[in-house]
């Protein structure tokens, strides 16, 4: 029996959830009743059970594996079965460990498409809500945004991040960024973690990054969001954290985390967050998927994957923790690109 009908679920929540899940299976992965698809799940938490009966409307086809109920091996056994273009669903209240089998680079490597929902226990109750409507897939805001701000970040010779009385100052040319809107026409793995919504790019020469930024969340070393009762403000020299302002002792506890591993605090990613369930007043405590928050976020510590850096070796970097700033405007080349809580593109 599908789940919806055995427990309380907020009324039109399941037929939310179903509706943005069929919009992002049919225009982000042009998803079809000829390809397979497993979903591996587990109810231990609220949202987890919520997604996975939404999942039962859109895939009435697919497999459905318990995580809980099988074994490991049982449980690779029914991923083993897809071919290449095939679906793989994987809804999580934590994180699914195998072992040392790492279920999503695998899956990539066959081919098959990935949709995956981490780290769901750690939202409950309108959190949950805020959850299923950061699924919605709006193809041409995500993709139209995406790309404008794509060609602008390629193109600028620096950039400015204004958090209200302070100035972070990119003085030099960008990375080429990266999307994450649901297009994977051009890229080699389909798929990905859940909710969507991003642009991001870093400093081409680290060093060029100053001025300070003023930032009201940063994930705390639980992976959590921590909210401080006043904002943090970071002064960067040479694209590092020199001092923390009205600082609070966890995050405190994060600095010295870093330096302890890595001797200095760099600062890489400069994510532009497109989801606008998400906001600086609405929020959830899984950080990795308030990443994809409206505005913009930094990484914190030397590790990111998606470019490489001279002086940083790939893998010797141990962290990278996001961090939110209060964020009055972006400009990138000159022109302003963020204000009044949206991006102007």
């Amino acid at each position: 029996m599908p789940l919806m009908n055995s427990h309380p679920f907020p009324p039109g929540s399941i037929d939310s959830a179903e509706r943005h899940l069929r919009a992002i299976l049919t225009h982000a992965f042009q998803h079809t009743a000829q390809q397979a698809a497993v979903v591996v799940y587990d109810s231990r938490s609220e949202l987890a059970q919520m997604l996975t009966a939404a999942y039962r409307r859109c895939l009435p086809d697919a497999s459905f594996i318990a995580f809980d109920q099988h074994t490991p091996e049982a449980v690779l056994a029914g991923l083993h079965l897809l071919q290449a273009r095939d679906l793989a669903v994987l809804v999580q209240s934590t994180n699914f460990r195998i072992d040392a089998y790492r279920i999503r680079v695998e899956l990539f490597k066959r081919g098959l498409k990935v949709i995956e929902h981490p780290h769901l226990g750690r939202m409950a109750g309108q959190q949950a809500l805020h959850y299923i409507e950061a699924l919605a897939y709006d193809a041409a805001y995500y993709r139209g945004t995406g790309q404008a701000l794509k060609q602008l970040i390629d193109s600028a010779g620096g950039a400015i991040l204004d958090s209200g009385g302070a100035q972070l100052v990119y003085g030099g040319p960008l990375e080429p960024a990266k999307l994450n809107v649901g297009d994977y026409s051009e890229m080699k793995n389909a798929g990905g973690q859940f909710p969507i919504g991003e642009v991001f790019t870093e400093a081409r020469d680290l060093a060029t990054v100053n001025g300070e930024v003023r930032i009201f969340v940063f994930g705390d070393t639980h992976f959590l969001v921590n909210r401080p009762a006043t904002p943090i403000t970071l002064v960067i020299r040479a694209g590092q954290v020199v001092v923390a302002r009205d600082s609070t002792p966890e995050f405190d506890e994060v600095l010295a985390k870093i330096r302890a591993e890595e001797g200095v605090v760099w600062v890489r990613e400069l994510g532009f967050g497109l989801n606008r369930a998400f906001s600086r007043e609405r929020s959830v405590a899984d950080i990795g998927t308030y990443e994809r928050m409206c505005g913009v976020h930094l990484s914190l510590g030397a590790k990111h994957g998606s470019y490489a850096k001279p002086h940083i070796k790939r893998g010797e970097g141990r962290y990278h923790v996001d961090v939110f700033a209060v964020t009055e405007s972006v400009s990138l080349g000159g022109r302003q690109v963020y204000r009044d809580g949206a991006w102007q593109v």
